[in-house]
Parts: C-alpha cells; structure tokens; sequence
C-alpha cells in the first residue's frame, strides 16, 4: 500500500513552461500552414495576371504576323497552307472580326475555339493546336477555363476580353485591383458572379455589389 502512494507522489502533470511550449510549437505550425496558403494563392494571382496580359500579347503578336485576328482567320486553305500545324485547326469565317457571344465564351466552339487553336498553331502559347472543343481552351490557375468574348458584358463594356472562370473572390480583388480599378462594375476588367465548380458565361448586367471573398466570380479583362 505504501508502495502504491510512493508511486503516484512520483508522478507529475505538464508544467506551465512545458506547456507554453506546446502552445508556441502549435502557433508556429499553424501560422506555416497559413503563410503557406497565402503565398500559394498570391502565386496563383500573379500566375492569371500573367497570362491575361500574355495573351494579349500573344493577339497583338499574330496580327503582326499574319494581318488578322486569331479566331477570325481563314479560310481553311490559308490556314493549312502555312504547315503542319495548321492541320487540324478550324477557320474563322474571315470577315475582319473575331465573333465570340457571352454563351460561347467557355464553349470551344466556332471563332472561340478557333481563337486559341490559331494561337497554338502559331507557336504563340503552348498547346495542341489540334484540340477541339473544350479542350481548346487553356485552364487557370484555379481550375476553370480561360474564353474570350467581343460581345458586351459587365454593364456593356466592348472589345476583345480575356475572360477566366472559377477565381474566388479575394483573388478577384487582387486581379482587379493590380489590372484596373478594384471594382467589379466598372473599368476594363469587369466581374459576374459564378457558381463554384462551374464555368459561369460573363453576363452584360453590372455587378450589383461590391466583391466577396464568400463568392466566386467570372472575370474577363478588355485588351
């Protein structure tokens, strides 16, 4: 019996230093894993800032090159006659603009696909110019697409846009305030709020309110 209490005299609990520095060790592990997913999602900013303005870069390039617009580009027979990797890739219908509505702008489909079929072929971005459909079109760094439109969206803003689905809201603000003006509802780059998970078209109504980081947004960029 005096054994037994010897024993449990003997045992003791955590001390208040021991403790402490449980608690620190955890504060550091927590605020790596939190630094961690901060510079991860600052990188993919600066990644879909990249390719908006290389893609526009990339237009300005081919219509140097070849006079027209990619998307718009043809006939067939022009286009094939500049080499094998012309092979595969639709034509545009040549009229001097490249035509792409709201509803198209993640399809793959007519002068949106053709679009980024032509700046492969032509060794401008990366990419199997013979990919059809949704496989035309590049992926972002969240997941979603990146389309082009020429149809007005966001409160009726015009011209040629980048357009990329799926960004969450704080990297949406981000984006928009390192290109443009920080609101969703006015300037070049303009904002539609999407699903998560899905490739939301942009629409022509402005943004209602300012942006969330609770919502995920279609954001497209006029070059």
């Amino acid at each position: 019996m005096k054994s037994s209490i010897r024993n449990m005299n003997k045992q003791k609990g955590f001390t208040l230093i021991e403790i402490a520095i449980v608690l620190v060790i955890i504060g550091l592990l927590v605020g790596g894993v939190l630094q961690g997913q901060e510079l991860i999602e600052n990188s993919r900013v600066k990644q879909a800032v990249k390719d908006m303005n290389g893609t526009a870069a990339a237009i300005f390039a081919y219509q140097d090159r070849y006079g027209r617009m990619p998307g718009d580009d043809g006939p067939a027979a022009t286009l094939t006659a500049r080499g094998a990797s012309w092979a595969a890739v639709g034509a545009g219908d040549a009229d001097g603009r490249l035509e792409v509505t709201t509803n198209r702008t993640f399809s793959g489909n007519t002068e949106s696909g053709a679009f980024w079929q032509h700046l492969k072929a032509a060794g401008f971005i990366s990419g199997n110019p013979a990919d059809a459909g949704l496989l035309t079109m590049p992926t972002n760094a969240w997941g979603g697409f990146m389309g082009v439109t020429t149809a007005a969206m966001g409160g009726n803003l015009t011209g040629t846009k980048v357009c990329l689905s799926q960004v969450p809201g704080s990297a949406a603000i981000s984006i928009d305030n390192e290109l443009d003006d920080g609101l969703g509802a006015t300037g070049r780059l303009r904002a539609t709020i999407g699903t998560s998970g899905v490739n939301t078209n942009p629409s022509n109504a402005v943004l209602a309110a300012l942006y969330s980081e609770d919502n995920v947004y279609t954001i497209c960029y006029r070059i």
